[in-house]
């Protein structure tokens, strides 16, 4: 791009185009402010549009057809033969989705005429943002205020070293040229079991290594439970309680060491690819926020106030870099609220309402307390439960009816406090629990609520049923 903007002073920069930086560029830019957004990709939309959250839903997508194509369509008198799988194909197709959005968010940029300009960042003073362009040379922003909205990485795994070949991180892992004959996947969160679900559909033989005597740890116990169970009913084979020590490649294959997480003797594991989803951990080296003084917490955080502005004054942090939740909607609300109030707004983000998903089939979502944090908290409570087996349209859909809706409300006031879901689409019928707990609704409230039949959320209002007073379906 070229150099428009050097003679130029900007009421905001933000340093990163990922969901949280675009949008928090995006509004600042409706409600009158001058705005620049840095990024040092060449598109647009951070990881979550370029290698994370777009192309891994369209590739989960994609491989939940094939299957549906190969073991699902004849129950619906629908004769399929000679079904094959066209790799290529289904990569272009992702890539296309990918590529179309992130020239959605430039068009986005356009029409609310945010200055977009691509090159890695650095904060020399409060007030200056030097650029190291993509195309070459370098740009000093002047700015008023600056928003950090750079991410997460992948977090590296000692002793094993990433090529994104065959030991890939969640990048490497949407990008394989053929499906492997054996999929590891080390860690049992989100990314490891997403992906492991689109190459175990595809045909490989997946094998999911976990630290933990658990999968995805920050779900409520019971639904991650039947999420175990049914993966394994898939194929999927499990390593709980396992750690990887080493990764060694060999001529065709990778070797990996494993041993008991609490101890024991080692054993190899061999593999064609194996993909390291441990975590992330936030993205802020290289900003020059130690030359500034911006106060880290002990893991890497930015440190903020409850305005997102961190020690330094006019310096702003925003999703992955500050404490919580590593979501892009997370990130999204982050970055309007913040620019909202640095306006002069009021901006609230109720941490509790804030929905996770996997998507996994079934999906699995969740809002609120999880039932083991109330027993912690040694909350009385109240559980109510539905299953998707009861459910018309499940049934008529001929979806997979395993699952339930699951809520948890105060056992005196009747106030929703969580709400967990495995089932078909769980990601969308969350929304409606999100909501209830952001205006503090009553399980009667949504009980009460007339939702349409046959539809998937009616297992919503039953379960609601079920946690105020009795379901009638069940």
């Amino acid at each position: 791009m070229a150099d428009t903007t050097s003679d130029q002073k900007f009421d905001l920069v933000v340093i990163g185009a990922g969901p949280g930086g675009y949008v928090a560029a995006i509004r600042a830019a409706q409600l009158g402010l001058k705005v620049a957004c840095v990024d040092k990709r060449d598109t647009l939309g951070g990881t979550c549009l370029n290698v994370g959250c777009i192309p891994s839903k369209a590739l989960l997508q994609s491989s939940e057809k094939y299957e549906e194509a190969r073991h699902g369509l004849a129950d619906h008198g629908v004769a399929v033969g000679g079904v094959k799988l066209d790799l290529r194909a289904m990569m272009g197709r992702k890539d296309k989705v990918v590529d179309g959005l992130t020239k959605g968010i430039a068009f986005l940029f356009k029409k609310n005429k945010v200055a977009e300009i691509h090159g890695t960042a650095r904060i020399t003073n409060p007030g200056e943002v030097a650029v190291e362009l993509t195309g070459g040379g370098s740009q000093m922003l002047k700015t008023d205020r600056i928003l950090i909205a750079t991410g997460s990485e992948s977090m590296p795994l000692p002793g094993v070293e990433i090529d994104e070949q065959k030991i890939v991180s969640s990048t490497g892992a949407l990008t394989l040229g053929k499906v492997p004959k054996h999929f590891v996947v080390v860690g049992g969160g989100y990314i490891g079991l997403e992906m492991a679900s689109v190459w175990g559909r595809l045909g490989a033989e997946v094998t999911v290594i976990e630290f933990l005597d658990r999968i995805v740890p920050a779900m409520d116990r019971e639904v991650a439970d039947e999420m175990f169970k049914t993966l394994q009913k898939q194929g999927m084979k499990f390593r709980l309680g396992t750690k990887v020590t080493a990764a060694a490649h060999a001529k065709a294959n990778v070797a990996l060491t494993i041993e008991p997480a609490a101890g024991g003797e080692p054993e190899t594991i061999k593999c064609d690819v194996v993909l390291v989803a441990i975590g992330r951990r936030p993205l802020t080296q290289g900003l020059g926020l130690e030359d500034v003084g911006v106060a880290l917490d002990n893991r890497g955080f930015i440190q903020v106030d409850g305005q997102f502005q961190t020690n330094v004054p006019g310096i702003y942090a925003i999703g992955d870099v500050i404490p919580g939740p590593m979501l892009a909607h997370k990130a999204e609300d982050e970055g309007t609220v913040a620019v909202e109030m640095m306006t002069g707004q009021s901006g609230h983000i109720d941490y509790n309402a804030i929905p996770a998903v996997v998507y996994t089939a079934p999906e699995v979502a969740s809002v609120g307390w999880t039932e083991e944090q109330l027993k912690g908290d040694k909350v009385d409570y109240r559980v109510g439960k539905f299953p998707f087996i009861a459910n018309s349209r499940a049934r008529a859909a001929g979806t997979d009816s395993t699952g339930f809706v699951k809520i948890l409300t105060d056992a005196k006031t009747d106030k929703i406090l969580g709400a967990h879901i495995i089932g078909p689409d769980a990601g969308t019928l969350i929304a409606e629990l999100a909501l209830a707990i952001e205006f503090s609704a009553s399980a009667e409230d949504v009980g009460r609520t007339c939702h349409a039949h046959p539809t998937l959320n009616e297992a919503v209002k039953e379960a609601a049923l079920a946690a105020w007073n009795k379901p009638i379906h069940v």
